[in-house]
């Protein structure tokens, strides 16, 4: 399965399921290149579950001033707000989403 562009520039995705009566709701991998940085899109909230597991690299949280590495677990619920995010080396998460 090739890794193909993602919804935000700078990332790549492979999608492994997906509902195809409600798409956003699906299991990824999700690639983001080394020096991408999320601020211009500011807070990042959704109607969604989202579990993300980080599998390489790290991320670092500009809201939380916090950095997380592989091996790192989050879950939000709905409508909680999240990110804006950086990463200097890049990464790759795990990523499902799911209605409540």
């Amino acid at each position: 399965m090739p890794w193909r562009a993602g919804p935000q520039p700078g990332t790549t995705e492979k999608i492994l399921s997906r509902n195809e009566l409600d798409p956003e709701i699906l299991t990824r991998l999700v690639r983001w290149e080394p020096g991408l940085d999320t601020s211009p899109s500011g807070l990042i909230r959704h109607e969604w579950v989202e579990e993300v597991y980080l599998l390489e690299g790290s991320l670092h949280d500009l809201t939380l001033d916090e950095t997380f590495s592989a091996g790192h677990f989050t879950a939000r619920p709905p409508g909680m707000p999240h990110g804006p995010y950086r990463t200097s080396e890049g990464c790759v998460m795990l990523e499902i989403r799911y209605r409540p």
